[in-house]
């Protein structure tokens, strides 16, 4: 099988053993097999018809544009994701004889996946989720190490459990602590909040709901809709987005899905995790909620005299809380994903009982707390606050044992592109918890704020949550360090960068305004490499800053600005200044996330900003958080596997498989669930492609070296193109002598310095952009054209060196 070479533009001629075959064979004769007849595919005649099926980036973008031509049909597909082509290019299998040197286009667009309207801005709520999503798929690449893998993946499952729980307690701390237990407790309070009135003793004259178990169950309405709505959000993008079953087919000999799991059958359907794990964590949040209601009644009913019967009632239904949650714990602990077959089955019980026996156990527990208790009144805070310790204790705890984890793991098979030396996993561990911290932290400390108003009339939110609150400052503070450290880098970097610019454009007359912005462009590209280093830094920082939080909720049992009163008066103003930005800054936080969400999905420059980030975190299945964002890749990498199967079944023509960015991560995925024999009839062609840059480095167990060596090995053969302005696409940079076989030269941006006759007006900057407007693209497109040949590719010819030829 013959490859590019480095250069494409500088390759030798090799004269008409290049051209015609190894054999010197005329081109007619190749081309009709080796008889020089025609072969028949499925009743279609096989001439030269090739097919070019490109797969857009982020972003999105629409079929005219890429297919260059205002008249576009689709021709597969539904209004999500769809294949189109020229409206003269609809029937190219009817006109073979039309084709013969240039490929059929189609452009598969899968913006609709990831876009659409505004209100899926609302998935940015769920980022937490996602996050430790990521997690999971971040494990090192090792060898021979199943359980310790299966034990990673499992804390990673334990991880998104704990964030279930804490975001619906965070309701509970808010409608029922804060609204119903406190505000409407204290008639101060009460009376500055008109809607709650009716809660009121006072203010209702002792109405039916002013008892205090009646007022917190009808409080837990609010949390028992989250987790209602979250139920029904994974199940509907689940049937929506992740509901389509890949290619079906049989094994052949000589496949081998052990050197990456993307390859496995399985991999991009995983029903039977998904739904299981969607079943643990509902009841998880049933529960939160009932052990909310049901333990203040609980301990008013365990004091000494009270009535036997409610007293006996509340130690069954904290006995069956505690067996609830021992069961939800079993079911994220019993497995993990099947990727080696279609997971379709479901475990019938435990999907459609777990969820109902939690909701039938917070129905009793309402009932319970809403009987009449004379003499109960509601005073200070509802007893659980431990509760938020012992999760973050918890959640501290597992993020450093997934570290040791993640250690052993990639000691076993070290790769020094590993991002933070295979501890990227349990580092985007800690900041998804720590995102779930702030989160809940703030949000209860602002809505204490705005209940209280500027009295002290109630205790606020458990202490651990306003110190957790309290760390966003100076937290950010350390983020605004970085960025100012990462600017002077930057601006270094760009001062060295101005002599590179100059030697890449030597015949042309410096413009020393022209060189600072190429210079700054390629210096600000630069920044995703120094990604790792800001990850490591703010998770561990925020380790510590938790870890201080909790030791210090702990020990005073009180505010920061209550445990500082006795210190110097620059720490106990530097306390309450904390505290205040802690409370204000999460509520503006919310409100800036929420609508920079929203106009990132309206505005295309404004998506492109976080685009890169929110497709690397949506491409990924839901393995750890049911809860989390759908994964688009289930609904795309069926589709784009279908659709190269059935070209290559029905016409045993050539295609060339063409992405772009995030559309490169898909094609690579796509390839790896062809047959062998069909991967062997694809060429892939990869421009601005974050596999080796973004994907490699941050999940090695599946784009590592050894899976990317793979790939390059089982297709027909693969270049790739990239720029040095590019702040998301790289070279793949494979081992030995593949790397130069798959990674052009670095291609020049801007492709003119000053103004030429090609380019009479100045050249812009494309980086990211238009790698289709570079000659270089249509030249290598042609090299692949050219390699592949409509029989099976025979085996590759080896150069007098020993090397496999270009």
């Amino acid at each position: 099988m013959e490859r590019a070479p480095e250069d494409a533009s500088n390759a030798p001629r090799t004269g008409e053993t290049e051209k015609n075959g190894k054999n010197g064979k005329n081109e007619k004769n190749e081309k009709n097999g080796k008889n020089g007849k025609t072969e028949k595919y499925e009743g279609t005649e096989q001439a030269e018809t090739a097919l070019e099926l490109l797969v857009h980036g982020v972003g999105g973008t629409t079929p005219e544009e890429m297919l260059d031509d205002p008249r576009t049909v689709r021709i597969t597909g539904d209004d999500t994701a769809a294949v189109f082509r020229r409206a003269d290019d609809a029937d190219a299998e009817s006109r073979p004889e039309d084709y013969r040197g240039r490929p059929v286009p189609e452009a598969y667009v899968w913006c609709n996946l990831t876009s659409g309207n505004g209100a899926r801005a609302l998935w940015l709520l769920l980022l937490p989720f996602m996050v430790v999503n990521l997690a999971h798929w971040m494990r090192p690449s090792t060898r021979g190490r199943a359980r310790t893998v299966r034990f990673y993946g499992l804390l990673v499952r334990l991880a998104g459990l704990s964030l279930t729980v804490l975001l619906v307690a965070a309701a509970c701390e808010v409608a029922l602590d804060l609204a119903a237990w406190q505000c409407a407790g204290t008639r101060a309070c009460a009376d500055r909040h008109s809607w709650l009135g009716f809660l009121t003793p006072e203010d209702s004259a002792g109405g039916w709901w002013s008892r205090p178990g009646r007022r917190l169950a009808l409080a837990a309405l609010i949390p028992l809709a989250l987790t209602g709505l979250l139920w029904y959000l994974s199940h509907r993008t689940w049937s929506a987005y992740e509901s389509q079953q890949p290619l079906t087919r049989e094994r052949e000999p000589d496949e081998d899905t052990d050197r990456t799991a993307l390859g496995r059958p399985g991999f991009w359907y995983g029903r039977r995790l998904v739904a299981r794990l969607r079943a643990a964590h509902t009841a998880a949040g049933l529960l939160t909620v009932a052990a909310a209601v049901g333990t203040s009644a609980a301990a008013f009913d365990h004091r000494p005299g009270g009535p036997v019967a409610l007293d006996a009632l509340g130690r069954l239904l904290e006995a069956a809380l505690v067996a609830g949650a021992a069961v939800v714990v079993w079911v994220v602990c019993r497995r993990g994903r099947s990727e080696r077959r279609l997971d379709r089955e479901l475990d019938r019980r435990l999907v459609r009982r777990l969820p109902l026996a939690a909701l039938a156990l917070l129905a009793l527990t309402l009932v319970y707390a809403g009987w009449e208790r004379p003499g109960w009144e509601s005073g200070g805070r509802l007893p659980g606050d431990a509760a938020f310790g012992a999760l973050a204790f918890a959640q501290g705890l597992i993020v450093i044992v997934l570290g040791v984890i993640a250690h052993l793991l990639h000691r076993t098979h070290p790769d020094a592109r590993a991002a933070l030396h295979g501890q990227g996993g349990p580092a985007v561990a800690m900041l998804a918890c720590a995102l779930g911290g702030v989160m809940s932290g703030g949000v209860a400390q602002r809505v204490a704020d705005w209940l209280d108003g500027t009295g002290a009339s109630i205790d606020g939110p458990p202490v651990v949550l306003t110190w957790q609150a309290s760390v966003i400052p100076p937290l950010l503070l350390l983020v605004l360090l970085l960025c100012l450290w990462a600017g002077r880098d930057t601006w270094r970097l760009s001062r060295a960068e101005r002599a590179l610019v100059e030697r890449d454009y030597p015949d042309e007359p410096k413009d020393p305004a022209r060189t600072r912005r190429i210079a700054h462009t390629r210096a600000m590209a630069g920044l995703t490499d120094r990604g790792p280093l800001l990850v490591a830094v703010v998770s561990a920082s925020t380790l510590l800053l938790g870890a201080a939080a909790l030791v210090g909720a702990l020990t005073s049992d009180e505010t920061p600005a209550q445990a500082a009163e006795p210190a110097h008066d620059f720490v106990q103003g530097a306390a309450e200044t904390a505290q205040a930005l802690g409370s204000w800054l999460i509520g503006l936080g919310f409100i800036l996330f929420v609508t920079w969400g929203r106009r990132a999905y309206k505005d295309a420059s404004a998506r492109r900003t976080i685009g890169i980030l929110w497709d690397v975190g949506t491409f990924w299945p839901r393995a750890a958080h049911p809860f989390a964002p759908p994964c688009y890749a289930e609904r795309a990498v069926p589709d784009l596997t279908w659709r190269m199967a059935t070209w290559t079944r029905a016409t045993g023509g050539r295609l060339v498989l063409s992405g772009h960015s995030q559309g490169s991560v898909l094609a690579a995925a796509a390839a790896w669930q062809l047959k062998p024999s069909v991967r062997k009839r694809v060429a892939l062609l990869t421009y601005g492609s974050p596999l080796e840059r973004l994907y490699g480095r941050w999940f090695p167990a599946h784009f590592g070296p050894a899976a990317l060596s793979a790939l390059h090995h089982e297709v027909d053969c693969w270049r790739n193109l990239h720029r040095p302005t590019d702040p998301i696409g790289g070279p793949v940079r494979l081992p030995g002598d593949c790397g130069p076989e798959v990674d052009r030269a670095a291609l020049k941006d801007p492709m003119a310095y000053g103004r030429t006759d090609l380019h009479p007006l100045p050249a812009p900057i494309l980086g990211h952009s238009d790698y289709q407007a570079d000659p270089a693209f249509a030249e290598e497109r042609a090299r692949l054209l050219a390699r592949l040949r409509p029989e099976l590719p025979a085996p590759r010819a080896q150069d007098t060196s020993g090397r496999s030829s270009a």
